[in-house]
């Protein structure tokens, strides 16, 4: 009896210990457990496969982690991957593309450029009215990758290690903002104007709400106000001050030749009015030393130096008077030099001796020509970004002239009016407005616009149809 007893105690301890491991090894669980393991599906690519895994390391999972990807048009959240954005060549007439043609260039493959690549080589486009740069949540293809697993612990440790590699993109928080436009000179006619509808405003309604979004907007003032503004003169009824703070100006250029046209003391106190304003000033003041001071400026980790210059039109100062900021070379270079030193994007704006063949019949494209005026204008410019330039600005031609890339910069040799009264030919009543988009000191975009204006004196954007004819034109003339 004893016997049977040790007999059977010692089979149930040997079916106890066999179903014990028996449930361990079905259930994968115990010594014949199985570590969770990383699952990429179809949707990962190898690139991104081979960045999770080493951010992830050896960790150990009690259960598997599942890596999906997936695009999206618009980001509201989620774990990153990449933004690719749709782009063309930096001369390209066309500024935005359809959201079926959006979809059919992703799906081909063809014609799009991860943000962190962006640069001004390259032309962003917009997407049925969505710009990357403006929006930052369309306008784009979004790359996220969605992490699931069925233990907590396991998806969050996961998580953490692949935010950690992810890289950053811009937001608009990070993303600096330049808006450049061209001449402005609210005068005779346009004074003549002021007297019938007695408000600034009236002459910037049309553009004051797209000028205004920007972090710093420019313009090129040749005209100073006064009380003895007239139908007759290049000078400015004080109302037009309206205008100016209407379109959020911060920074105006005074390298232009028509400031002292009413006097030193009108140039005087228009210099002191915008100081009052703390609207920035670079190019012109009330002597030779505050006309040369560069202007500095900057934020959200973008510093920009401005150098502005009066090289022929006029108008300069002679030392203790009011006006322009006369070129000299070894300045230019000497000051491009000191920029360049401390890390600042550098954009230098040139007046420059203006054509004067326009057409107030035909549509003449002879000023649309960079070497139109009399003197050397490109190789000026260009020698202007040999010095180190990275961006160069012509600020007198009243009537737009071409742009090109030139040894790793940007020049745009005239922008044209913006507000002025040459209504009489059509050349001058366009003018081509520069926005410059920067992220952590780099300028990804140059981004072009057009500006029109009529005898009513109301500038107002292009369309889409007008700015691909007006850079197609500019492109012809280079």
């Amino acid at each position: 009896m004893k016997k049977k007893i040790v007999i059977g105690g010692f089979c149930f301890f040997i079916g106890a210990t066999v179903a014990f491991f028996a449930v361990q090894f079905f259930t994968k669980t115990g010594i014949f457990k199985v570590p969770g393991a990383l699952i990429f599906d179809e949707t990962v690519s190898e690139a991104d496969i081979a960045m999770f895994r080493e951010a992830i390391g050896d960790i150990e999972l009690e259960q598997d982690v599942t890596f999906s990807e997936s695009f999206s048009d618009s980001y509201n959240g989620g774990m990153l991957v990449d933004v690719f954005v749709p782009v063309a060549d930096f001369y390209e007439a066309r500024e935005e593309i359809s959201t079926q043609e959006f979809e059919a260039r992703f799906k081909n493959g063809e014609g799009f450029l991860s943000v962190l690549k962006l640069d001004e080589t390259k032309k962003l486009l917009k997407v049925g009215g969505n710009y990357y740069l403006d929006s930052f949540n369309n306008g784009a293809k979004f790359k996220l990758v969605e992490i699931h697993g069925e233990n907590d612990d396991d998806t969050t440790r996961v998580r953490e290690r692949v935010t950690s590699v992810l890289p950053s993109f811009p937001k608009k928080e990070e993303v600096l903002t330049f808006t450049q436009t061209g001449v402005t000179a609210m005068s005779r006619g346009m004074n003549a104007k002021m007297a019938q509808v007695g408000d600034g405003k009236y002459f910037s309604a049309n553009l004051a709400e797209f000028l205004r979004q920007f972090d710093f907007t420019h313009t090129s003032n040749e005209s100073s106000f006064s009380n003895w503004a007239s139908a007759s003169n290049i000078c400015s009824d004080w109302r037009f001050l309206d205008t100016l703070t209407d379109i959020g100006l911060d920074i105006v250029e005074l390298t232009g030749n028509h400031n002292v046209d009413c006097g030193a003391e009108d140039a005087i106190s228009t210099y002191e009015k915008y100081q009052e304003l703390n609207i920035k000033t670079v190019g012109g003041g009330r002597n030779a030393v505050e006309a040369e001071l560069p202007l500095r400026f900057g934020a959200k980790g973008t510093n920009v130096t401005m150098l502005a210059y009066n090289q022929s039109t006029g108008g300069a100062t002679l030392g203790d008077t009011p006006g322009a900021n006369q070129y000299y070379p070894e300045n230019a270079q000497a000051r491009i030099r000191e920029a360049k030193e401390r890390g600042d994007f550098v954009i230098v704006d040139v007046q420059f001796n203006e054509c004067n063949a326009y057409d107030d019949v035909n549509e003449n494209t002879y000023c649309d020509r960079a070497d139109s005026a009399p003197g050397d204008q490109v190789g000026l410019f260009r020698s202007l970004v040999d010095m180190g330039a990275d961006v160069v600005v012509g600020t007198s031609a009243h009537q737009t002239q071409t742009f090109e890339q030139y040894n790793g910069g940007e020049i745009y040799y005239g922008l044209g009016n913006v507000f002025f009264d040459q209504i009489w030919w059509p050349g001058t009543t366009r003018s081509l407005g520069l926005t410059h988009y920067f992220w952590n000191g780099k300028l990804l975009q140059t981004r072009r616009f057009g500006t029109v204006y009529d005898s009513s004196y109301q500038t107002r954007l292009m369309n889409m149809e007008e700015i691909e004819w007006f850079i197609n034109r500019l492109n012809q003339a280079r």
